[in-house]
């Protein structure tokens, strides 16, 4: 979860240094990414996993794209340059994009309706999110907002006539190791802050209530 950790950073130096309105918003755009993508490839696994060689080295493709997002996120905190944000966003989604059109090949006509509704949403709402490299800043708020809308009505959209087979078990296991690891991570970047505070004794005020926000 090295994206997690480079939001949560970010985040802290952000409110240290009285951004915290702008910090929030890009934390959320930038969680967003990594949390949205993180749910799409938990549940496609937990109904598809068949474990060959091609969904393995898929995998690490998608694996590739969260790298790359997580070298971006300091630029999209500092500069509010998300193109290394939406790469790898995008690697990760047409990755995705690529293993929803393995399921639909050879599957009955319900489910591969489904598969290919899946494909199609994830990648229209990939190409929705290229205004995050073209619209001002003022509007980039509004169209995370749209888009964030969009990308969870796919799920909907597409398992609205044939639900996908997932396993309650897989899920409830990946969720609870998810919370632990964003726990653990923001846990981190607060300790963090509070040792900078306390070797840099004029900035220990700013960072009490991270502090207390991580307790």
């Amino acid at each position: 979860m090295v994206a997690v950790s480079q939001a949560g950073v970010q985040l802290v130096h952000a409110v240290a240094e009285g951004h915290s309105g702008e910090g929030i918003l890009d934390y959320a755009m930038v969680f967003f990414a990594i949390w949205w993508a993180w749910m799409n490839f938990t549940w496609f696994a937990s109904a598809y996993d068949n474990d060959d060689v091609l969904y393995r080295v898929i995998t690490l493709v998608q694996m590739a794209g969260v790298l790359v997002l997580a070298a971006g996120v300091s630029r999209a905190f500092e500069g509010h340059d998300f193109l290394a944000v939406w790469l790898g966003y995008a690697i990760m989604r047409l990755a995705l994009v690529a293993q929803w059109l393995r399921a639909a090949r050879g599957a009955a006509h319900d489910e591969r309706v489904m598969a290919l509704r899946y494909a199609g949403g994830v990648l229209f709402c990939q190409i929705g999110w290229l205004g995050l490299l073209f619209l001002p800043e003022s509007g980039r708020p509004w169209l995370f907002l749209v888009m964030a809308l969009l990308e969870m009505c796919v799920p909907v959209f597409a398992e609205k006539d044939h639900p996908s087979s997932w396993h309650p078990h897989h899920i409830a296991e990946r969720y609870g190791l998810f919370t632990i690891i964003v726990l653990g991570e923001t846990v981190l970047a607060a300790t963090v802050a509070v040792k900078s505070g306390v070797d840099e004794f004029d900035a220990l005020a700013e960072v009490l209530p991270i502090a207390g926000a991580g307790c």
